[in-house]
């Protein structure tokens, strides 16, 4: 019964494919000895090869030794290939600041990972149950989760993980190993509530089943699998929007700003965790608070801002967009200046861009002043010395209706990007402020009634 129904969820979740190289993590317990069992029934089926990987966390003593000693037997009689590793787990975790379930984790994946190498395979076979799922479903409801969460463990991860006795209870498996006399290890640390999810599987989950619902386990998992459908649907859509609004690059992602801040907030959140994912290769130790903090970027007035975040990200609020990345964005003033013809052009090689200038009469001026809307035109006879385009400095001001205003205080009203200020070519005589960039021209060198001379300016991008 079990095997067919093993059977049924790989087929469903198309978890093996002919010719597949599947490493198996056994522990020695019942669930991966069960895996180890049925996979090897299946060898010749799906023609696979499987490699068993087991690794001593040296925590146990003694008994370790023993589980590694059975597994080494039990796959000698089934003829599998097996690695054994041995590691001090404990020793590990407290140099690396880790809790021995996690340090643990990641030496054993670290171990998964690496004999798929050496052995060219393609697939790595976890044992985890249908008691593991409503385990884990419970304690990320306790931590407060999200529908991720409540997906619970996925059958197939990255097209590389799978996981085929999801659909399968603790029970079923300990009767599995029982009908085939394999005599599986027992860990005696997993009957010591010590650990959160010992205290689940020993105290919760039975206090459930007694009190409220003997099927608590499979209502839990049901729910799980409802969720993961709507999930699907909701994730499919975040990633057509990210692709839609997103600009990808080797380091980075800009999020058009106008596009992103319409969308609904299941949608943003997915969007900015398959950015993150996309910089950094995944989202480990990104919370959901900082996926607040950056949508706490969208208004206007955090034009220029930046977050720090784990890992070395960086996420930059500009004028457009929002831009996740891993490189830091150094941004040097650029300084400038040139003598401006007053017929003729000049370069400004640093901003990339050409400003032109041509003197007209009052006449030409009044048939040619609406052809284009960026010209810019002054009164010739109010410029004093020479015309001179440059970048910013300290202090400077231009002459608004309301009197003068400080370039800075210009640029801030304008919400420009402090990056982007030193690279406003500004234009001035001996004296004034005549005009900045395509954004502001003074008050003082407007064309008026007495004009007879007057002066246009062009600034156009190479």
């Amino acid at each position: 019964m079990i095997f067919e129904k093993v059977l049924d969820t790989i087929n469903r979740h198309n978890l093996i494919e002919k010719g597949d190289k599947i490493v198996l993590g056994i522990s020695g317990g019942p669930d991966s000895v069960c895996l180890l069992h049925i996979l090897n029934r299946l060898k010749e089926m799906f023609d696979i090869e499987i490699y068993a990987a087991h690794l001593n966390h040296q925590i146990r003593g003694i008994e370790a030794q023993k589980d590694a000693l059975y597994v080494t037997q039990l796959c000698e009689e089934m003829g599998i290939k097996y690695f054994v590793r041995s590691i001090d787990v404990p020793k590990y975790c407290e140099e690396n600041k880790l809790s021995i379930e996690d340090g643990a984790r990641k030496l054993r994946y670290d171990m998964f990972y690496e004999i798929m190498r050496r052995t060219h395979a393609n697939k790595i076979a976890i044992a985890h149950n249908m008691n593991d799922q409503a385990e884990t479903v419970l304690m990320h409801i306790m931590r407060g989760t999200g529908l991720q969460g409540l997906r619970g463990i996925e059958y197939i991860r990255d097209q590389v993980i799978i996981r085929p006795l999801l659909d399968i209870e603790r029970k079923e498996i300990e009767a599995y190993c029982e009908q085939y006399n394999l005599n599986p290890r027992i860990d005696k640390t997993n009957l010591d509530p010590i650990y959160t999810r010992n205290k689940i599987r020993l105290k919760l989950l039975p206090y459930m089943q007694d009190n409220f619902n003997s099927n608590v386990i499979k209502s839990i998992v049901r729910m799980s699998n409802s969720v993961k459908e709507d999930s699907d649907y909701i994730e499919e859509n975040a990633l057509m929007k990210f692709e839609e609004i997103c600009i990808v690059s080797d380091e980075s992602v800009d999020i058009a700003v106008d596009l992103f801040i319409n969308l609904h907030n299941a949608i943003k959140y997915r969007v900015l965790r398959y950015a993150i994912k996309y910089v950094l290769g995944d989202t480990n130790f990104i919370d959901q608070k900082h996926i607040l903090d950056i949508i706490e970027l969208e208004p206007e007035k955090k034009i220029g801002k930046k977050l720090n975040l784990p890992r070395g990200l960086f996420v930059y609020r500009k004028k457009n967009s929002i831009i996740i990345t891993v490189k830091e964005i150094i941004n040097e003033d650029v300084e400038f200046c040139y003598k401006v013809p007053k017929n003729g052009f000049v370069k400004i090689k640093e901003l990339g861009m050409l400003v032109e200038a041509e003197t007209m009469g009052i006449e030409k001026y009044n048939l040619s002043k609406l052809e284009n809307k960026s010209n810019k035109w002054f009164d010739l006879d109010k410029i004093k010395g020479d015309l001179i385009v440059r970048s910013r400095k300290a202090g400077d001001k231009i002459t608004i209706s309301v009197g003068n205003k400080k370039l800075k205080s210009l640029f801030i009203d304008m919400k420009i990007p402090k990056e982007e200020r030193s690279r406003i070519p500004i234009l001035v005589d001996s004296e004034d402020v005549i005009c900045v960039g395509n954004y502001r021209v003074s008050e003082n060198f407007k064309v008026d009634e007495e004009t007879k001379q007057v002066l246009k300016i062009c600034f156009k991008k190479l």
